[in-house]
């Protein structure tokens, strides 16, 4: 079956089911959730493959995240997919309003190598959830775990209803000549603007979950223990290749030191040897790791800076100048270049001469600190006093702005994401006011003027 073959066959099937009972999407959300579960050996073995994520590391932010958030669908979709009653204005007396939920109808989610079972299988169930047929393209970097996806979506739905198209550009290109109803795009910024000029052809309507340089704030008064502790998380995890890990450290100038040498110890007591930890994952490829590693040149080693042409340890990189090469580009690895700052007045508009991030992080015990960089920042979500955790619920939006992507998803924000909202008014017969018919008057415009204001 061709591309434009399976897309028809989607349309057509969505066309006859449409909408598909909220009975049958409970139950193919459930036996997704089975599914995974039991397929968890050969998820985790597809992801050691391609990025060489631990058992343990693959279940916390792939697998776990994934069963967490189709627990929290099949929690609440009843309630979400209800009509919902709104209040109807004097003016249109008699008359009820509600809004209906109804599936856009056949949808394109395309994901890239990092996570790519999270971020294949997340936007799927919430899609499902909605009532939408869905063709799903994971990446051709992560080869493994692209199979076992294709083979785990074949034994949960049948290809009318959710299918896998495999393959590298050609594919990708192929797949967005097609008329879809809604486009859900993880990946580089790049990319995401020709998804949206594709997309624009056919006024489909798009979420863009992109990136950019996050940066990572420590203020004088911070714990730094448990700063150092969680920065050192939030950089390591998938060996940087997190599109919300910190991308850059802005450091008061007077904790500097302290605060370099408990990130180093933690990344000393997590990992040991990192090169040869089975705990530290690798990149993805060769071109990717190659790039990274020229981009150790824009300042001193700090700590880390070795590589086995596969892996590469952990770094802080210091003597970073804003217009140094890793300042350019969002890092998408294990390097963290550290600049200093005397007070937290001068990071703020060197932030927002930038892009806007898809995250950032502010690590204080100072409420006026919180409250000035929140609300003079703008970024797509974060942390205070912690890193990268806020993807990690259900119940807050996910998302960027700006150049960091359009659109937002997790819990009821994915369900909405994938739902068209359609207004309804149910109007009564048995009294007509004819004040809004012509002729017009005087008169009915000073009705017309009580009822609008």
């Amino acid at each position: 079956m061709t591309i434009h073959e399976l897309v028809e066959l989607q349309r057509r099937t969505f066309s006859a089911v449409n909408p598909r009972p909220i009975e049958e999407r409970l139950d193919q959300l459930d036996q997704l959730r089975s599914a995974i579960g039991q397929w968890e050996d050969r998820i985790c073995i597809a992801l050691q493959m391609d990025l060489g994520k631990s058992h343990e590391e693959a279940y916390m932010t792939e697998i776990g995240m994934v069963l967490s958030e189709i627990s929290f669908l099949l929690r609440h979709l009843s309630r979400w997919a209800r009509p919902r009653r709104v209040r109807t204005p004097l003016a249109q007396f008699p008359s009820r309003s509600y809004v209906m939920k109804e599936p856009y109808g056949v949808v394109l989610i395309m994901a890239p190598w990092n996570y790519p079972f999270q971020l294949i299988m997340n936007p799927l169930a919430a899609a499902i959830a909605a009532g939408n047929h869905c063709i799903v393209k994971p990446s051709a970097y992560a080869p493994a775990t692209s199979q076992v996806i294709a083979e785990l979506i074949s034994a949960c739905f049948p290809s009318e209803q959710a299918a896998v198209v495999q393959g590298g550009r050609a594919e990708n290109q192929e797949l967005l000549e097609e008329r879809f109803d809604y486009i859900f795009f993880t990946g580089g910024v790049n990319v995401g603007k020709l998804v949206l000029e594709k997309a624009a052809r056919y006024v489909t309507p798009v979420t863009l979950e992109l990136g950019g340089k996050s940066p990572c704030i420590v203020e004088e008064s911070a714990n730094l223990s448990v700063a150092a502790r969680r920065i050192a998380f939030g950089k390591a995890i998938n060996s940087g290749q997190t599109c919300v890990a910190p991308d850059y450290l802005l450091v008061q100038e007077r904790i500097k030191d302290r605060l370099l040498a408990s990130i180093r110890a933690c990344w000393d007591s997590f990992y040991g040897d990192p090169l040869s930890s089975p705990q530290w994952p690798k990149m993805v490829n060769e071109k990717h790791y190659r790039r990274v590693m020229g981009l150790l040149g824009s300042g001193q080693i700090y700590c880390g800076g070795m590589g086995d042409g596969q892996r590469i340890a952990p770094t802080l990189l210091t003597d970073v100048r804003w217009d140094s090469p890793v300042m350019q580009e969002e890092i998408f690895g294990p390097i963290l270049p550290v600049i200093t700052f005397k007070t937290i007045d001068e990071v703020i508009p060197l932030i927002n001469s930038r892009e806007k991030p898809l995250a950032l992080y502010l690590f204080t015990r100072r409420a006026s600190v919180q409250e000035k960089v929140l609300r003079q920042v703008p970024f797509g979500g974060g942390c205070v006093n912690d890193t990268i955790i806020h993807l990690a619920s259900s119940r807050l939006p996910f998302g960027g702005v700006g150049q960091s992507g359009m659109g937002h998803y997790h819990g009821k924000y994915s369900f909405d994401t994938f739902t068209h909202e359609k207004s309804i008014v149910v109007k009564g017969n048995w009294l007509d006011i004819p004040m809004r018919y012509p002729p017009y008057s005087r008169k009915k415009l000073n009705q017309i003027r009580t009822f609008l204001r």
